[in-house]
């Protein structure tokens, strides 16, 4: 009886043995990253399966759809709304895909106000009036209804928008304006993003901040007293999420400043600020580097263990400083 015993116990805990080492594979195989898009082949893929010719904003739209869609149909499809093993053990991917869905809400919101609109106003384009808010959906919303369903259900809107910009039907016909206004829009979007995520990927190894609020505005006010000077630190056990959330949102906007270069190409040629461009595709591609170590790291600035996280402030910083510079001269040049 007790050898039974024994092995009852024994085949339970290789079962348990088996079920982590299998969950722990697929969690592996989930969290891996997509690589960058191809943009020269998936254009000329969309452009050939519609027969038609790319025109302006072409290119833009099919990068923003196949990066949302990326979001649904990469290993594990979308993980931030599961609630079942092994995706509901599993933190980083999900943070990766918070920080391309931040992404993709903005450049489908300055879609919806700029890039499609002549003037302020001009009337909003019907396809992205519906598209931009199915993206404002909770990205937890696991039923009634799902994420995966507003999300899949605004995809299907900008492939509607794309057929429009290509129609000959004047009717049916939508418009993308790539000019120097637009662009700025869409840069300033980026920018607040960019800092955001600059400021709390800094705060891992904590620092002191002053109360700057009003700094430069003499007669400015606020609704209340701000604190003087606080410390500021992120949580240990949110460290890896927001480095994984930033690594999301620079590869998403890596994939999207691609599109932008080539549909605003004139714009960027006349105002001599196509390299200031380049600049900044080639410090987001650097975040994108493979990270070797095991775990986000997280060392003291001067320490002798790295910090994953204020390498990858680093590169955003230097990117969104040539952001500044090429706002600057959009609006100079």
């Amino acid at each position: 009886m007790n050898t039974e015993k024994g092995l009852s116990k024994k085949i339970i805990l290789w079962i348990f043995v088996g079920i982590f080492i299998l969950f722990y594979a697929i969690g592996i195989y989930w969290s891996s990253e997509p690589d960058s898009l191809n943009i020269h082949a998936e254009v000329t893929q969309a452009a050939k399966a519609d027969n038609v010719a790319p025109v302006v904003g072409y290119t833009t739209t099919t990068v923003l759809i196949k990066v949302s869609e990326k979001l649904l149909n990469k290993p594990g499809g979308y993980l931030s709304n599961d609630i079942m093993p092994p995706s509901v053990l599993l933190d980083n991917m999900p943070a990766w895909e918070f920080g391309v869905l931040e992404m993709v809400r903005d450049m489908a919101l300055v879609m919806r106000k700029d890039f499609s609109r002549s003037q302020s106003q001009s009337l909003v384009n019907k396809h992205l009036q519906d598209a931009q808010p199915r993206f404002n959906i909770n990205n937890t919303n696991w039923a009634m209804p799902s994420a995966e369903s507003e999300y899949s259900e605004a995809i299907k809107q900008l492939y509607a928008y794309r057929s429009a910009l290509v129609s000959t039907n004047s009717k049916n016909k939508a418009q993308f304006y790539a000019r120097a206004d637009n662009l700025r829009a869409y840069i300033e979007e980026v920018q607040k993003r960019l800092g955001s995520y600059s400021h709390r990927l800094s705060m891992s190894v904590g620092h002191d901040q002053m109360d700057t609020d009003l700094a430069g505005d003499k007669p400015a006010q606020q609704s209340s007293q701000g604190v003087a000077q606080q410390q500021l630190q992120t949580s240990w056990w949110k460290i890896d999420d927001v480095f994984f959330e930033a690594r999301g949102a620079t590869w998403a906007l890596l994939q999207l400043l691609r599109a932008v270069e080539i549909d605003f190409n004139s714009i960027l040629e006349n105002k001599n600020a196509k390299i200031s461009l380049q600049q900044i595709i080639r410090e987001l591609e650097a975040s994108q580097a493979p990270l070797w170590s095991p775990m986000v790291l997280n060392g003291s600035g001067f320490g002798l263990v790295a910090n994953h996280s204020l390498v990858m402030a680093n590169y955003i910083s230097r990117a969104n400083a040539a952001l500044i510079d090429l706002n600057e001269l959009l609006t100079k040049g």
